[in-house]
């Protein structure tokens, strides 16, 4: 018998309710209250997306933010900006005590991104997962000069000729796993960089420079146009065949969707929580 886990499609939402409902998956499951959980989402309007850690008013620059209409959000795990238009968002929510999920960060990020792998391959691109060979590969994860999350593939981030072409992070909290990322089907990378604070437009350029040969999107070298629904059909079948699980679709009650709705207004919508660093 296959474990049976809930695959929920969101589509498109604020940025405040994508991150409220991971952070209430998190929660649920953390209570025994619902089974591990995949999920595919959307943003409306598109967002830029900050890690944890990162200092919103140093890095970002709003006034461009505001001006191209984009929703602004922290995210509740690490990593760097992210500007979400158009991808398929996913999310994760499994125990850490899941059968056969290995205890370190890396190994089950890679047990969890073999969905990804699968998926791509199904699309037909060739994907493998990155690995930090050099010492300095390594250090500069540890390091990273830049606040766009596609500059540098870390431990086990899926590439394709040689670039990334998804950027995930994940967090721990109450004993569950929750990772989320992007799979880019299109790249607007003059949009992305113009959100950003430079010291000049000398680093701005280069670094957008080295950005176009680390990061891909699907679309630029699928020799097609892959349409979002056709990247949920194979995610959804990468996922439930790398995990080897059923995917039964749950849509939420009505008492979940306040429950997230307050959290995302009260908690991810507020400047309290997007600029406290």
């Amino acid at each position: 018998m296959k474990a049976k886990w809930r695959f929920i499609d969101s589509n498109n939402r604020s940025p405040y309710y994508n991150m409220a409902l991971d952070e209430a998956l998190l929660e649920w499951h953390s209570k025994g209250e619902i089974p591990p959980t995949i999920r595919f989402y959307g943003w409306n309007p598109p967002t830029l997306s900050i890690g944890y850690f990162q200092k919103a008013e140093k890095e970002i620059n709003f006034d461009k933010v505001k001006e191209l209409g984009l929703g602004f959000v922290r995210r509740p795990t690490g990593g760097r900006g992210v500007l979400h238009d158009e991808e398929l968002t996913y999310s994760v929510i499994v125990s850490e005590e899941y059968p056969n999920m290995p205890k370190t960060v890396t190994e089950a990020y890679r047990v969890i991104s073999e969905g990804l792998l699968e998926g791509f391959r199904s699309l037909g691109l060739e994907a493998y997962f990155a690995i930090p060979r050099s010492e300095e590969e390594k250090n500069s994860l540890k390091n990273p000069r830049s606040s766009v999350c596609f500059d540098a593939p870390s431990w086990y981030e899926l590439v394709v000729e040689g670039r990334k072409i998804a950027g995930s992070a994940q967090t721990r909290q109450k004993g569950v796993i929750l990772q989320h990322g992007s799979i880019l089907l299109e790249i607007d990378e003059d949009k992305l960089f113009s959100v950003f604070n430079y010291p000049n437009d000398r680093v701005k350029e280069r670094m957008q420079r080295a950005f176009r040969s680390k990061a891909v999107a699907i679309n630029a070298i699928a020799g097609r146009k892959i349409s979002i629904e056709e990247a949920k059909k194979a995610f959804y079948k990468g996922f439930a065949s790398a995990l080897d699980i059923d995917l039964e679709p749950y849509t939420l009650s009505e008492e979940e969707e306040a429950y997230v709705e307050e959290l995302a207004r009260t908690k991810y919508g507020s400047d309290e929580w997007n600029f406290k660093r």
